[in-house]
Parts: C-alpha cells; structure tokens; sequence
C-alpha cells in the first residue's frame, strides 16, 4: 500500500482514497458547516471569494490576509448585491470557510489529525508532515462558483518538495454539480505560475501573480466524480479545477494541505505565513483534542 499511494502520486499528480470518511462522518462535518452559514447571515461587510476575478475583495482585504490563524468567512459573488445584501438564502451564500479550521475547530482537528490522516502521510514517506491551511467549501447549487484551473503550488508553493492536498468528498460530487477535474501527469511540468506578496507596499493590492493565467486546452482535463467519504490527494503541481454548480445539489468539501517539513523551505512570499497563532503542526504528533 506505501508504494502503491506514492508511485500512483508520483505517476498521475493525485490519488482517489474512497471511503475516508464513513457516511456519518460527512453528515458531521455537513452540520457543523450549515452551522457557520447561522452565524454570519448578518455580517457585515460580506468578503467574497472568486478565483475567476483577479481583482476581487481577497486580493486587496486584510480580512483574507489576516485569516492564517482565524476561522473566517467568505461568501459566493452571485450570492451579494452591490450594496451587500445577500441574494439567496444564508445557507447556501458561503463559498468557503478558512484557514484555520484544523487548528480552531474541534472536530475539524480531530478529523485533520486522525489515524487515518497519519497513516496515508506514513505511506507518502513523508517524515514531517505540517498542515499549513484548511478549507471548508460549500458549492452551493446554482450560485457555488467555478474555480479556474490552477495548481496549489501557486499559493503555496514550496521547495524542492511540493505540497500534497487533501480533498474529501462530504457530498457526491459530481460532473453536475461541480466535481473536480484534473490534467493527469501536470504535476512533471513544473510550477506554472505563483502568487506572492506584493513588494511594492504603496500598492492597493497586496498580492500579485508572477505571470499571466496560463491557458489550458479543456480536452486535457479528466472529470474526478466521487461518493461522499472519499479523499483525493492532490500533488501541489497537479493542475485541477471545478466548474460552476448549476444543478440543484451542494457539494460540500473539505480539503487541507500538508507541507513536508524536513528538508524543505516555505517560500516567505506566499500569502499564507507560519504564525505565533498558527503553527504549521506536525501531523504525527500533534493530538486531535486540546
């Protein structure tokens, strides 16, 4: 099994673990996500969260900057008029919940920092395996955004050994509702482009791209379909994407990068900083319960 999850990482840029989690286990973390959407149905502002637009709120807000050690809120675009009220219900106007739900939440920790989390690390070879960030992503029918092929190494981009993600299914996903879709083999060509920390710190935006989205022919993408429960692993080079959800189903995710630690360097240019409050922890022996 050690080899069988590395080689087919190594050779195809992901991996498809079905049966992560048991049915009642998504069912959880599904409840406690719907929980979050009660709490913030009155916030205000309302940051929202895009990968197609460039220039939306999370490049230039400090609430995304300062979010490595929070459990903050971003909401979809098509579910915010103009003058900041919601236009759909609040419990499908989030598009995520981030970066620190493996720290800060009880039970997104006891799940980032399971047995079964530790073994796959263990079958990766990975001798100190730390969790830089965690998502919660909703999805939400018709309003749950399409994200624009990239690769998680362009956020979080480290060297020489990349990040690996894990992305569980807490819903089926799939091709209707948003599954992922990923270029098999991508991962061999490198990192394709980065976002980092803007130099000039007159400017308004405090993150920029190193170079112009690269273009990727649609016929090179494999759709990835799944059953709730399931985990893919993503190759921090792999290139993925998500189409924009117009069916009538959420597909809830929840997804978390793990960087090796030994022997490797974070760039202090990605947006996401190790802090006081966010320690990059050690997944085998940080416990599940504080």
């Amino acid at each position: 099994m050690h080899d069988t999850i590395r080689n087919q990482l190594e050779q195809d840029g992901y991996v498809v673990l079905e049966d992560f989690l048991r049915p009642a286990e998504c069912d959880e973390l599904v409840e406690v996500a719907l929980e979050f959407t009660k709490q913030v149905a009155d916030a205000n502002p309302k940051p929202i969260f895009s990968s197609v637009d460039p220039d939306q709120l999370q490049l230039k807000d400090a609430y995304f900057m300062e979010s490595n050690d929070k459990i903050s809120y971003f909401f979809e675009a098509d579910a915010v008029s103009p003058n900041g009220e919601l236009k759909v219900d609040p419990s499908i106007s989030l598009n995520k919940v981030g970066h620190a739900l493996h720290l800060l939440h009880p039970i997104f920790r006891c799940y980032t920092y399971s047995d079964r989390v530790k073994r796959v690390c263990r079958e990766l070879g990975l001798n100190e395996p730390s969790v830089v960030q965690s998502m919660y992503i909703y999805k939400n029918p018709g309003v749950g955004g399409e994200v624009v092929p990239h690769q998680d190494s362009t956020y979080l981009y480290t060297e020489p050994i990349p990040p690996v993600g894990f992305w569980i299914a807490l819903q089926d996903a799939s091709i209707s509702n948003g599954c992922l879709w990923i270029v098999r083999g991508s991962h061999k060509s490198g990192v394709h482009r980065r976002l980092l920390r803007n130099p000039d710190k007159e400017s308004k935006q405090a993150l920029i791209y190193d170079k112009p989205a690269p273009v990727y022919p649609q016929s090179s993408f494999t759709p990835v379909p799944v059953r709730r429960g399931t985990c893919i692993l993503l190759h921090g080079n792999v290139v993925h994407k998500s189409a924009h959800n117009q069916s009538d189903s959420s597909r809830h995710a929840y997804t978390f990068h793990v960087i090796e630690k030994q022997g490797n360097v974070y760039s202090d240019d990605n947006w996401l900083q190790e802090g006081p409050n966010a320690p990059f922890l050690n997944v085998y022996t940080t416990p599940q319960i504080v």
